[in-house]
């Protein structure tokens, strides 16, 4: 059984190429080097330093390096709370944020994850489609591949909401189920979620609906571009993001090192949503295929140091 590291939690302000300051945080295992870094994308309307902070820590104590970073409008970083003007504006953030801690000396030879969960999955695919080569694994928590069908507006509201978002943006006026009710099957949970103000829980603002549905359309009709080693999981209840589709991700995608999990019984919170007995079943997945893709070699890392290699050859004739 593996020992649990005390951990070192670190907070700071960066600003994004807009000018707006966003939050990070990072959760470090005090005593000794970690084993990989894992960079968390969060879902909508969600926050890094509170709401995933026991799903950091429980990766930190099993030796991960943990890395957040608040989206523009979302928990404490500046922008309206709620709006995602531009999905493309997020992925850049996450993508100059997450890159900076990798390209640090002491990372470079350190294995590199992408955590996503709901949207988060879909900022994954999105950082992995940006950089193709540069992620080692991404472990996806029921990705925001497609919006399922009970949440998803009908062709007719569709073509309101573009329209409408062009207009009025920021207007919250997309009629959705309780989101909160429907993802996290504890009541706690729920009540601990809707107490924390950095939580966004109003009725979706027009543009993050339209960006929301344009990106996990996109996304969907290219799943077979996804090609890093992945580990997806999905509750077999979830009522918010579509299970089928991660299964069709799991068979299409072109990863030639892929697994899939599906839990019965379970909703769509499982990282913080479900009973404790079924959290320690999710986290023993996760924590198992990280530590099995962190000991052993990497290929990327050994391709990076055969370029770094033949460069100083190079240079040195």
């Amino acid at each position: 059984m593996a020992i649990e590291t005390d951990i070192r939690y670190e907070e700071e302000f960066i600003t994004n190429s807009r000018g707006m300051k966003l939050f990070a945080s990072r959760w470090l295992p005090q005593n000794e080097a970690p084993k990989a870094l894992v960079f968390f994308c969060h879902g909508y309307a969600m926050e890094c330093s509170i709401t995933m902070n026991s799903t950091a820590r429980r990766l930190a104590k099993a030796g991960f390096a943990v890395f957040g970073l608040d989206y523009e409008g979302h928990g404490k970083s500046q922008g309206l709370q709620g709006l995602v003007n531009n999905f493309d504006d997020v992925i850049n953030d996450c993508s100059h944020y997450f890159t900076t801690i990798c390209e640090k000396e002491e990372n470079k030879k350190r294995t590199r994850y992408l955590l996503g969960e709901s949207m988060g999955g879909a900022v994954a695919l999105l950082l992995h489609r940006k950089k193709p080569e540069y992620w080692d694994g991404a472990i996806l928590v029921a990705p925001m591949c497609k919006i399922a069908d009970e949440m998803r507006p009908n062709a007719v509201m569709i073509g309101v909401l573009s329209a409408l978002s062009k207009m009025a943006p920021k207007w919250k006026i997309v009629p959705t189920q309780d989101i909160i009710d429907l993802a996290f099957k504890v009541p706690e949970v729920r009540e601990q979620i809707r107490a924390n103000k950095y939580c966004y829980k109003g009725k979706p603002r027009l543009k993050t609906a339209f960006e929301l549905l344009r990106v996990s359309t996109e996304i969907e009709q290219s799943l077979s571009e996804v090609s890093l080693p992945f580990l997806v999981l999905h509750g077999e209840e979830d009522k918010v993001t579509d299970k089928s589709v991660s299964n069709e991700l799991y068979e299409v995608a072109s990863s030639s090192d892929k697994t899939i999990k599906l839990y019965p019984g379970m909703w769509h919170g499982l990282l913080y949503g479900e009973p404790s007995e079924n959290l320690n079943i999710v986290f023993s997945d996760i924590i198992k295929w990280l530590e099995e893709k962190s000991q052993y070699g990497n290929t990327r890392i050994e391709r990076e140091q055969k370029e770094q290699n033949e460069d100083i050859v190079r240079d040195s004739k």
